[in-house]
């Protein structure tokens, strides 16, 4: 871990999860609706869910807004604080995250980690974030499950890491390897979030794209 007094530490992992906990889908939609998003569709305040209670519009503001609070952090961290290498940021990604999903602005209630986790990532390993939005795109194309692709796209993050930072560019693992156990860390936290998802998954009643109302029973046909 990066060198610097615990104080240092202490403001910035604290920035960071206020910065993460900014609750932006929240905000967005209740000036759209007037409504909790909270209290429709999974319950949570990420992109997915502000789509289906405000709009297309709505949800990409959201998500973009959502990014954006992990890149913010991990650049303050640096600028700031001088937490540039890859574990310290790991660390201060990791606050973000956990801000996203348990935010102190709405009673530790928040999103599922994902969209603030692209930022993170985004800082910390472009190519290999890029690759697992392309596995998002495909698997929302075939399933139309947001959640879905979210999952594999976590899992596809740590291969993409060691490929794209390590194997392909030829660096040694102490340039490559903290990224990737970030990434795993961070990437069980978000599963562990989408713990009820995966049961809905199992049983086949998630929700898809645009789909307002959790489903009790599989859809017919699947």
């Amino acid at each position: 871990m990066e060198t610097a007094p615990l104080a240092t530490w202490f403001v910035a992992l604290t920035l960071a999860y206020l910065i993460g906990g900014l609750p932006s889908g929240f905000l967005i939609a209740k000036a759209v609706t007037g409504e909790d998003v909270r209290a429709s569709g999974s319950g949570s305040t990420g992109a997915t869910n502000v789509v289906r209670k405000a709009g297309l519009a709505a949800g990409l503001a959201t998500y973009v807004l959502d990014v954006a609070k992990g890149l913010l952090a991990l650049w303050l961290a640096a600028r700031w604080f001088g937490l540039s290498a890859p574990t310290a940021q790991g660390a201060v990604g990791l606050a973000a995250v956990l801000g996203h999903m348990f935010p102190v602005y709405l009673g530790f209630r928040g999103g599922k980690g994902v969209a603030t986790g692209v930022g993170v990532f985004l800082m910390l390993s472009p190519w290999a974030t890029l690759l697992s939005l392309v596995v998002w795109v495909i698997a929302f194309a075939l399933t139309r499950a947001v959640s879905l692709g979210s999952l594999l796209g976590v899992v596809v993050l740590p291969f993409g890491v060691w490929g794209c930072d390590g194997w392909w560019a030829g660096r040694p693992p102490s340039v490559w390897l903290p990224t990737l156990v970030w990434s795993v860390v961070i990437g069980l936290v978000i599963v562990a979030r989408h713990r009820e998802n995966l049961q809905r998954l199992y049983r086949g009643t998630e929700l898809t794209f645009g789909e307002t109302r959790l489903r009790s029973t599989p859809p017919q046909g699947s």
